[in-house]
């Protein structure tokens, strides 16, 4: 059977394929370590990056469309080699349209600590309503990786998981919040690195994370006006 592509892939290839420039912006990968994945709205269709390509040589035509078992359907190269942990993700998790890993350092370095990342920032409660939790530890090369990101992931706020030795997952609505989500994950866990030379962070009181991560979901930024046009 051949795979027909529609405008809605196409434009998902578009975006996953310019949403790895920003993870060259913003520091979190090295190399070709990083992967960018979307799923396109209204189907079980994923779009993913290839493997060991590099950044400055990805473009549209390169991106990867697989179905939900990692299938791949269209696309001359093999999917990332962490696609399968994207694709477990997206089957057990319905509601999230976009995800990204990177081994961005200073979230990475708590990952080797084994440590999740404490809310001890007004910015982690806004964005994680919360720690950015640890995942467990769990060898490349099968679904267990993906399992530990929505088994920790599952009844938690936060968008970020660090797996334990390995590196940060995000989920999201779509690939640029996923993204969102892990540049952020790298800004507090540097932060709070500095925090820890300098002794020992002080947590925010949980009623205090709940006020803010509600604020900064449903009143921060420009709401729909409530006036008829």
């Amino acid at each position: 059977m051949i795979f027909k592509t529609t405008p809605a892939v196409e434009e998902m290839k578009e975006r996953v394929c310019s949403l790895h420039t920003e993870l060259l912006r913003w520091g979190l990968v090295t190399w070709t370590s990083g992967n960018v994945s979307g799923r396109v709205p209204g189907t079980d269709l994923i779009v993913i990056k290839p493997s060991g390509v590099s950044y400055d040589d990805l473009t549209p035509d390169l991106m990867v469309v697989t179905d939900l078992e990692g299938k791949v359907l269209a696309g001359d190269l093999a999917p990332s080699s962490d696609a399968e942990s994207h694709n477990v993700v997206y089957q057990r998790m319905p509601e999230v349209g976009g995800v990204v890993h990177t081994h961005s350092p200073y979230a990475t370095a708590w990952a080797a600590r084994a440590e999740p990342i404490p809310c001890v920032l007004t910015a982690m409660a806004d964005e994680f309503g919360g720690e950015i939790p640890l995942g467990p530890f769990a060898l490349i090369g099968s679904d267990a990786i993906g399992k530990g990101i929505v088994d920790t992931l599952s009844g938690h706020r936060s968008p970020a998981v660090i797996m334990q030795n390995h590196g940060v997952f995000t989920i999201g609505k779509d690939p640029k919040a996923a993204v969102k989500a892990a540049v952020m994950a790298e800004d507090v866990a540097r932060t709070v690195h500095f925090a820890r030379q300098l002794g020992e962070p002080v947590p925010i009181a949980q009623e205090h994370i709940d006020s803010l991560y509600d604020r900064y979901q449903n009143v921060y930024g420009q709401q729909p006006s409530s006036k008829e046009q």
